[in-house]
């Protein structure tokens, strides 16, 4: 199958912004992945399920291609192919029964009908066989076809109407999911924060942003935000959190595990969270989340669903990104940078050792218990895209 014009026009605009990182954080790039899978099911042309999955699966591929490192694109791929799957087998299980159902009243009736012969039953039987045979046994007439052999207008009819069912499985348990993330997470802000406590988090997240102004409502405490060289976005979270009332104070990274010893409570966000429970976040996590397992402190993790990827991470670079070391060190001091060999991660990698406990939309589970959450969210056939 090919996409239309429209569309691949779509993907190719897409992968663009992918390659040159236009388009950068999980949520967005999750949305927009949505949105294309949504109409390449709408717009183009599939004769039965298992072609629509192979299809699926390519343009996820391609799309995973463009940036390996944005694991939430295959992530709603995987979510789309589970979908696809279960309204399949959900139609498949519904068409059994009704033939079942049908079979036991056709048996009650006491109408008796003349019956064809045993030898005209067979002569029919062995006339199907061979025009099957035929047919999937001639490379031209396989070479010349759209699709599958379909037998009779039934059959069209069946596979047609999944259509609009997957469609409707994208829109509620995919895109309508992203749009309420970030409510789901936040409405468990008072379970975990309490009054009078320090809380201590790193970087930007509109996640954790939310969760602490939604806990600061009801409870008054204090959040210490490390600046996060050499990007400092802590100082534009710093002034989020400052505006919406609650007591807050910019520390450098260094200072981190000094001040860890007041902290009641870690709070991180999070770009992706892997198949063991480790964390991919932003640079400063790993150090932030090894002075609180020294100092005995709790490490709440922030994510989403969407987030959670089957994939794992064999080394601590695997899921990294190296981004220019101009803010690091500058261009314009040549005589040092000819001597010196400077790298400026964008994540770091934090195992599942020092997260204490993951706060998702529709709970919470330790890292222990990731891999049930990925089991219920993925199927096991699509782990390799």
């Amino acid at each position: 199958m090919s996409l239309p014009k429209a569309l691949e026009s779509q993907v190719d605009s897409f992968v663009l912004k992918l390659k040159t990182r236009q388009i950068v954080g999980s949520y967005e790039v999750a949305k927009e992945t949505a949105m294309i899978l949504r109409q390449a099911v709408s717009t183009t042309r599939w004769f039965n399920v298992d072609l629509l999955i192979e299809f699926i699966s390519n343009l996820g591929a391609r799309l995973v291609a463009a940036q390996p490192k944005e694991l939430a694109v295959g992530n709603i791929v995987r979510r789309v192919l589970k979908i696809i799957r279960e309204v399949a087998r959900g139609e498949l299980s519904q068409a059994n029964e009704e033939q079942t159902r049908n079979t036991e009243e056709y048996s009650e009736e006491d109408d008796v009908e003349e019956e064809l012969s045993s030898e005209e039953t067979n002569i029919k039987v062995n006339n199907t066989l061979a025009e099957q045979s035929f047919l999937s046994q001639s490379s031209m007439f396989n070479l010349l076809s759209d699709g599958p052999v379909v037998k009779n207008s039934d059959e069209i009819k069946n596979t047609y109407n999944l259509k609009p069912l997957i469609i409707q499985e994208i829109n509620e348990e995919i895109i309508a999911d992203l749009e309420s993330v970030y409510k789901g997470i936040a409405d468990q802000a008072t379970d975990f924060i309490h009054a009078n406590e320090v809380i201590m988090t790193i970087g930007k997240s509109r996640t954790v942003e939310e969760f602490l102004i939604r806990a600061a409502h009801k409870r008054r405490f204090q959040v210490l935000v490390a600046e996060t060289s050499p990007t400092y976005q802590g100082h534009e979270m710093a002034c989020k959190l400052a505006a919406a009332g609650i007591d807050t104070t910019v520390i450098s990274d260094s200072a981190i595990f000094a001040a860890m010893p007041r902290v009641n409570k870690v709070v991180l966000g999070s770009h992706a969270v892997l198949a063991n429970g480790g964390l991919v976040a932003v640079t400063g996590s790993h150090l932030i989340a090894a002075a609180a397992k020294h100092h005995s402190t709790p490490v709440l993790v922030c994510t989403a669903l969407y987030k959670l990827s089957p994939l794992f991470a064999y080394d601590s670079d695997t899921f990294n990104v190296t981004v220019s070391p101009h803010n690091v060190l500058h261009y314009q001091e040549g005589l040092i940078t000819d001597k010196v060999s400077v790298s400026n991660p964008y994540y770091d990698y934090v195992k599942p050792e020092l997260v204490s406990l993951f706060i998702h939309n529709l709970g919470s589970a330790p890292p222990t218990y990731v891999y049930r959450l990925i089991n219920d969210n993925y199927d096991q056939e699509d782990t390799t895209l």
